[in-house]
């Protein structure tokens, strides 16, 4: 598409086919930033590309920041949890703003996060670094005790967070001191945090000039494995609630511009709870569920979001109005093998034939033995569905969990 010089030039940071098609497609200039694996292809599909291994931030971190500058990039957008910091490191430069890199640390470090939003009076969990499994034990005790736990009774779960991985990652639920012993040294220091019992979901906000543009609710049908949009009936009656914690955190943590993926509980007393929030795109193709949910491409309004010469009138153009615009339900199931040992990818004919299954992207397994699943974010898949009922799109992903995809 025919790039528009009054707009701002976009280093995208990572690489993802779906976020470089989309940009190629919107009229903004833009360059890919991603480790040298990817210059060929790159090259011979004539994508603007510049090499960057992203693996450490190290004494030539500077440099990536001035050959954009050197191009005339205005922004550097991050694709992934890993070049967050990288983003706030090279904007920092780019608008000549050092606080847009600490911004960036809030994001990538969860306990920096949680005292930031503590800070901001947002309602979260107990919550403490830990350095080694004593300090889990001793944590694992501790609300337990303060929960008044007697002798004998099973103890509320704790869990246990990588500091600055993707939400899943890393992520383990404690419940006993005997599942302590399987956590490696190398997986300190972590976050540890108290378990919230209530409805787990998430939010996708786009953020222009320090205001909502546009916010989307999704709704966790079991976390790590399925989610659709926009949400139910049901959880979008909080929509006004959620809106107010949305601006709280743009405040809190000082937003200006780009796009954040909060999640949050509610209670069953109506207490909200802020779990984490990432400044990049989720997981689980939320983007590509919103684009069939509406049509209207998630990618390109990120690039909107950063962009500093986007206007007004362009992005309020650019969306659609929340539920509303919605054609229907978008949905998706992360396919784990059930069993240990497998040698063919079969979809269960329940799966193929229900009216609101589309395709999925499994592959036939590479290896017959399959390794414990140890975090919520190891599928090996996905599959997508689209209705016009949340309660059917529910029940159906729920289902899904019981269906065999590998044989």
């Amino acid at each position: 598409m025919e790039k528009d010089p009054s707009k701002g030039h976009v280093a995208l940071l990572g690489w993802s086919l779906s976020a470089i098609d989309a940009v190629d497609r919107f009229d903004r200039k833009y360059v890919v930033v991603a480790p040298e694996w990817a210059e060929n292809y790159a090259h011979e599909n004539d994508i603007p590309f510049v090499s960057w291994n992203f693996e450490r931030l190290n004494d030539r971190s500077m440099e990536i920041a001035q050959t954009l500058k050197d191009m005339g990039v205005d922004v550097a957008i991050p694709l992934y949890e890993e070049t967050v910091e990288w983003a706030g490191a090279i904007n920092a430069v780019l608008h000549s703003n050092p606080r847009l890199h600490g911004q960036a640390m809030l994001f990538r470090d969860k306990a920096l996060m949680k005292r930031r939003a503590q800070l901001g009076g947002i309602r979260v969990g107990i919550f403490e670094e830990a350095h080694d499994t004593d300090d889990v034990i001793r944590f694992l005790k501790r609300v337990n005790q303060t929960l008044l736990k007697l002798d004998g009774d099973p103890n509320d779960p704790i869990h246990l967070k990588a500091f600055d991985k993707a939400g899943c990652l890393g992520h383990r639920v404690i419940s006993t001191v005997e599942d302590v012993a399987g956590i490696s040294p190398d997986e300190f220091p972590a976050l540890l945090e108290s378990h919230l019992n209530g409805w787990e979901f998430a939010v996708e906000a786009w953020i222009h000039r320090g205001k909502i543009a546009f916010l989307n609710i999704s709704e966790y049908v079991h976390l790590g494995y399925s989610v659709f949009v926009p949400a139910s009936p049901e959880l979008e009656k909080w929509r006004p609630r959620i809106t107010e914690e949305i601006e709280k955190l743009i405040k809190t943590f000082d937003i200006e511009f780009g796009f954040i993926h909060p999640e949050y509980f509610v209670t069953s007393d109506g207490q909200m709870y802020f779990g984490e929030v990432a400044y990049r795109p989720p997981g689980f193709k939320v983007f590509e569920l919103l684009e069939r949910a509406y049509g209207f491409n998630a990618y390109q309004g990120l690039v909107l979001m950063f962009d500093p010469y986007s206007s007004e009138e362009e992005v309020e153009q650019f969306f659609p109005r929340p539920v509303s615009d919605a054609k229907g339900f978008a949905g998706c199931f992360g396919v784990y093998p059930r069993r240990r040992v497998v040698s063919e990818l079969q979809i269960p004919a329940e799966t193929e034939e229900h009216e609101y299954f589309e395709y999925h992207d499994l592959i036939a397994p590479q290896e017959n033995k399959v390794t414990k699943r140890t975090a919520f974010g190891t599928h090996w898949g996905l599959a997508y569905f689209f209705g016009d009922d949340p309660e059917t799109m529910r029940e159906l992903l729920k289902k899904q969990e019981e269906l065999d995809f590998y044989v």
